[in-house]
């Protein structure tokens, strides 16, 4: 069942998948004005979905900057 000449390719997936997974979140929030690091909470299970809702229904701060008080 376990190949050993296949074991030293599963950590190197496992990185892959985890750069896979975290760079489009980095640069989302990095968009959305707050620390690119928050990407990096996408791999935790629960945080995920608490950091998803917060990104959707926040007003985000490079948002905010581009208001001006005639825009209001």
């Amino acid at each position: 069942m376990h190949d050993p000449s296949i074991w030293p390719f599963g950590p190197v997936m496992m990185l892959l998948f985890l750069v896979l997974i975290t760079l489009p979140f980095c640069l989302i929030f990095k968009k959305a004005g707050y620390s690119q690091w928050l990407g990096l909470l996408m791999v935790v299970p629960i945080v995920n979905f608490v950091l998803l809702y917060f990104l959707a229904f926040s007003s985000w701060p490079a948002e905010r900057s581009r208001t001006t008080p005639a825009d209001e």
